[in-house]
């Protein structure tokens, strides 16, 4: 929760990918069945809108489904809803299914593809403009790659890029106004031990910022977002 009394950012992105999660096992085909297989999911861009973020003690419904296949990915569609049974949040994820030893995408099983059913019902329109990297921004941070900060398929958490970028927006903003519109892009792996820099300039005449997280150490992009805030109500 944050100093608000509401579930964070983060926290809704967990539940998110909690229930892709469950998913999976659903079909028999976990992630840690696939990781035996040296196989994972790797969360390419997506787009997270939220009306407002659940309370202390709210009891909340997710609920995920996929809207399209491709040989390599898959597109994830989300739903949050309040206790009142009201949409409070909307998501969608691209998916790609990945090689972890050879770092490259890999062809979905068959037995993934015929278990999991298609619903071509979307759940948010994606912004398809491209956000360019930051070479320079008004606000900057450091951070160190930490053990904790890789997953199971031995690269940085997703989870942990939105973290990096909501630690540098400006207090200003964060103390007054709540998330309400995230698109994101990964676009290269952040490595063990590096150092990341997350750069955030404002964009616009509203509360919105175009975000860029690089591995200094390993001079590279590893992704671009733009947000937008909103006052609390």
């Amino acid at each position: 929760m944050d100093q608000h009394g509401e579930a964070s950012p983060v926290t809704i992105l967990t539940l998110l990918e909690e229930a892709a999660a469950d998913h999976c096992l659903s079909i028999g085909h976990s992630l840690y069945d696939l990781l035996e297989k040296g196989i994972g999911w790797v969360l390419l861009s997506g787009r997270m809108v939220m009306e407002r973020y659940p309370v202390y003690k709210e009891k909340i419904t997710v609920k995920t489904w996929l809207s399209d296949f491709r040989t390599f990915r898959g597109t994830r569609e989300n739903l949050i809803m309040g206790e009142e049974g009201d949409i409070i949040g909307r998501a969608k994820g691209f998916w790609l299914f990945f090689d972890i030893e050879r770092r490259r995408p890999a062809r979905i099983f068959d037995e993934i593809l015929d278990r999991w059913d298609i619903n071509p019902e979307e759940s948010i329109e994606v912004d398809s403009t491209e956000v360019e990297a930051l070479n320079s921004a008004l606000y900057r941070n450091e951070f160190l790659v930490h053990r904790y900060d890789m997953d199971s398929n031995e690269h940085v958490s997703n989870l942990r890029y939105l973290q990096w970028a909501m630690e540098s927006i400006p207090v200003e903003i964060r103390d007054h106004c709540y998330l309400h519109t995230i698109d994101g892009n990964f676009i290269g792996e952040a490595q063990y031990g590096h150092t990341i820099e997350s750069l955030i300039e404002p964009h616009g005449p509203e509360k919105t910022f175009i975000h860029t997280i690089r591995d200094i150490d390993g001079n590279q992009v590893c992704s671009t977002a733009r947000t937008i805030w909103k006052d609390y109500k």
